[in-house]
């Protein structure tokens, strides 16, 4: 990235977000129909490049199992209200119901439960039964206290996802996770985030992470940037974590690690531009807040962000609105047969251009 001078003795890089880029069409178009959209992680094949953020105004059980047999990857927090509380249902919607200052001192009181490792195997189990790939995530904070028994309990996708994940966390508290020793261990893929630089993701990919989640502080819902100024723009940040994994292919010999943007993913857009950019699938959590299934009820994370339809009207249509908030893989599959893309691996090729307004 280019460095501009701020000020006496202090340079920046110049960095984009998915705002800030435009794809360029190609000379050739394509039927949407010929387009695959379908990714894969592992042995793990879907039809859907996307994992659901594992919140839990996103991602219940029953909407992990919805997700998965639309395509997709629901990710269950298992640090949420579904390990704390027997019905979360019931908490959910008294948050929902109150207002903004006794909400958040209400859901302290609520999180502030301990985590049940019966319930871990009871929302697991539920979500296996159904025949979907069970997908679920820890904070590197708790996943050496727990990694056992969600292992045990049947997982195919272990995430660890934290606002930035490192290889080499210092503490001189706790005894830090070891990344390298932990993933080799584990008999399941593991992906970990968030990174946003080539030199963190080497880090990550280096210790055998199987995807690694790029970006932290642009979500809807993320006080990260407000609270702590940190965030990078995601189009930076995607891709330059891509090409840590050209680097990291050609440094083993060509093991694939998988770019998983995670953060400013908010339109059907911008999950194209993510791709462009070099990623193999998006984590997505507001967009699909909005859906009159999800279990925040129009609410994610204390941010109003409504409903728009049905899980199936927001991930593959059909859609009632031209505002990018539905049918989102459906418009992806039109935007690659635009530019002349017949898959995936093929349009994180496409040309993109500065599109600052």
């Amino acid at each position: 990235m280019n460095e501009i001078e701020i000020g006496p003795g202090k340079r920046a890089q110049i960095a984009y977000s998915f705002d800030d880029i435009a794809i360029v069409p190609s000379r050739r178009t394509r039927d949407p129909e010929e387009v695959s959209i379908q990714w894969q992680i592992d042995a793990y094949k879907f039809a859907l490049p996307m994992l659901a953020a594992p919140m839990d105004s996103v991602v219940s059980p029953e909407t992990a199992i919805a997700i998965g047999k639309l395509g997709g990857v629901g990710v269950l927090n298992l640090e949420g209200l579904w390990t704390r509380h027997e019905d979360p249902r019931i908490p959910l919607a008294e948050i929902a119901s109150l207002p903004q200052e006794q909400a958040i001192s209400r859901m302290q009181e609520l999180y502030s439960a301990p985590i049940q490792p019966e319930l871990i195997k009871v929302r697991i189990a539920e979500i296996r039964a159904s025949g979907v790939t069970v997908a679920a995530a820890l904070s590197p904070q708790r996943t050496a206290e727990l990694h056992e028994v969600v292992v045990k309990a049947g997982v195919d996708l272990f995430v660890i996802r934290g606002t930035t994940v490192s290889a080499e966390h210092v503490s001189s508290k706790t005894e830090p996770l070891n990344l390298k020793k932990f993933i080799y261990e584990l008999d399941v893929p593991v992906i970990v985030g968030g990174c946003a630089t080539a030199t963190g993701a080497l880090h990550l990919m280096r210790a055998g992470a199987a995807g690694v989640l790029v970006g932290f502080g642009g979500g809807a819902a993320h006080t990260t940037r407000t609270v702590l100024g940190i965030a990078v723009p995601m189009a930076s940040a995607v891709a330059e974590v891509a090409s840590a994994r050209r680097d990291y292919m050609d440094e083993s010999g060509g093991r694939y690690v998988h770019v998983i943007a995670d953060g400013s993913v908010g339109r059907s857009g911008d999950i194209a531009k993510a791709i462009a950019c070099g990623a193999d699938a998006v984590m997505m959590g507001s967009p699909l807040a909005r859906a009159s299934e999800a279990p925040g009820m129009g609410w994610h994370w204390r941010v109003h962000v409504g409903t728009v339809g049905t899980l199936q009207e927001i991930l593959t249509g059909p859609s009632h609105t031209s505002d990018g908030s539905m049918n989102l893989f459906g418009a992806l599959r039109r935007g690659m047969a635009t530019s002349g893309y017949s898959d995936l691996k093929e349009f994180q090729r496409v040309e993109v251009v500065i599109h600052r307004a």
